[in-house]
């Protein structure tokens, strides 16, 4: 109760009252909140908290988006949301937060920030921020105006401290404060600012935007796990095609995202990355599942290829050429993105089906009927066919072939290829013992 009132009467804040927006203006109802960050505020303001829903919730649900999840922030530390709630963790080094659990919804809750960050590096990025401060305080430190909206549900009422309202009826992405050195507290704001533009169909603040391109080198300073976390989200938007050639426009490739740098300058696969982005924006926009190995091993592919011709070229066979440009071009690639390790098994198993689409005699397509990534091996190959790298009659065979009976599909085998391996049958051992005698007694 004392730490309590403390922070009640000493508010370090910036002194700048909030706009109070009511329901009416906002038309943002309760109902929209989801269920378990509706508990987390009641139950926090029941013990004496405030609490409330923030950030990119708000965002989408002003917007007319439909959220994925709900954060809350809160003015209780970590360790008192933890010992409230039972069914919730704490999580985090970098910045400390609780999650708590409602069934299968998970709240991040976190509790304001203070105005300045405990520790950076000699770039300014924050390394550690777990002093913590006033919901004025808070506000100052979030990144985008949109993102500063505090909503609570239980006066259904909206905090505006920055005119994030005003930038969303803008369609406007601008960042709080001096946009160099929040950059250099964390660079992957920058791409923040281009996936928000892109998802919402935004213009990006000149100010916000300007000094981009000068700034992009300190993405090399992020750990690659957090790069991979904003590319992932970037890449799974729906608006994916659009956010990528917006990084690009400003700057941010060109060894600093080995990724990028391969999706955008290979003329070779432009075709089929193509395809394999508006097919992904068009299945998240439609509610559809999307496998990010799929598509991670989709935007791959054409370096590994490359990397493929190359191994041969030096003498390879072909199928340890593959393996070795398999590994060859993910190990580039985690050095600044670490896909995980989940994801690189699978993309390495669908690339290495595709040689095995091509034989189609034998004993061959019924064991690559019964393999466990068939299905995602097939629609890659599709994808391939349909950017016109693969043959659409091979394509169309195996479609037919999943679909056929037996008798149809032994009917369809063909005879082996020219340098296909033709497997050798066992002999059987002849038995060490003699035959038995079977003449008459």
């Amino acid at each position: 109760m004392i730490k309590k009132f403390i922070r009640r009467v000493f508010r370090f804040g910036s002194g700048s009252e909030p706009r109070t927006v009511p329901k009416e203006q906002h038309g943002v109802a309760r109902e929209a909140i989801s269920q378990g960050s509706r508990k987390v505020c009641e139950v926090l303001h029941s013990h004496g908290y405030e609490a409330y829903v923030v950030g990119g919730a708000v965002r989408d649900l002003l917007l007319g988006l439909r959220p994925k999840d709900f954060d809350v922030a809160t003015d209780a530390y970590p360790e008192e949301v933890h010992k409230i709630f039972r069914r919730s963790r704490l999580i985090g080094k970098r910045f400390k937060l609780v999650h708590v659990m409602f069934g299968e919804e998970t709240v991040e809750v976190s509790t304001f920030r203070a105005r300045t960050a405990t520790e950076t590096d000699e770039h300014g990025r924050v390394l550690r921020d777990n002093i913590y401060g006033t919901r004025e305080d808070d506000a100052i430190r979030r990144d985008f105006t949109i993102n500063a909206l505090y909503y609570d549900p239980a006066g259904e009422t909206l905090l505006d401290y920055h005119n994030g309202l005003r930038d969303l009826q803008r369609k406007s992405v601008r960042i709080i404060g001096d946009a160099r050195a929040r950059y250099r507290e964390d660079p992957l704001r920058m791409l923040r600012a281009v996936r928000f533009a892109a998802k919402a169909g935004f213009s990006i603040d000149e100010r916000t935007r300007k000094p981009i391109r000068e700034l992009a080198h300190l993405l090399e300073n992020v750990p690659p796990s957090r790069v991979y976390e904003e590319m992932q989200k970037l890449l799974l938007s729906g608006h994916a095609a659009t956010g990528l050639r917006q990084l690009r426009s400003e700057g941010l490739h060109h060894g600093l995202l080995p990724l990028l740098d391969v999706i955008i300058e290979q003329p070779m696969g432009e075709r089929f990355v193509t395809l394999a982005l508006e097919q992904t924006d068009s299945r998240v926009r439609s509610g559809k599942s999307v496998s990010p190995a799929f598509l991670f091993a989709a935007l791959l592919w054409h370096e590994v290829l490359a990397a493929w011709k190359k191994a041969q070229q030096r003498g390879q066979k072909p199928i340890p050429a593959l393996y070795e440009a398999m590994d060859t071009v993910l190990d580039i690639q985690t050095d600044k993105l670490a896909i995980p390790r989940r994801l690189t098994a699978v993309m390495k198993e669908i690339w290495a089906l595709q040689p095995r689409f091509e034989q189609r005699s034998g004993r061959r397509p019924f064991g690559l009927l019964g393999h466990e990534r068939f299905r995602a091996g097939f629609d890659f190959l599709v994808l391939r066919s349909g950017s016109g790298e693969a043959p659409e009659e091979l394509a169309q065979w195996w479609e037919k072939f999943q679909q056929a009976g037996e008798a149809e599909r032994q009917a369809m085998l063909m005879a082996p290829q020219p340098g296909e391996a033709r497997r050798r049958r066992r002999r059987r051992r002849k038995s060490a013992l003699p035959p038995p005698d079977t003449s008459p007694a």
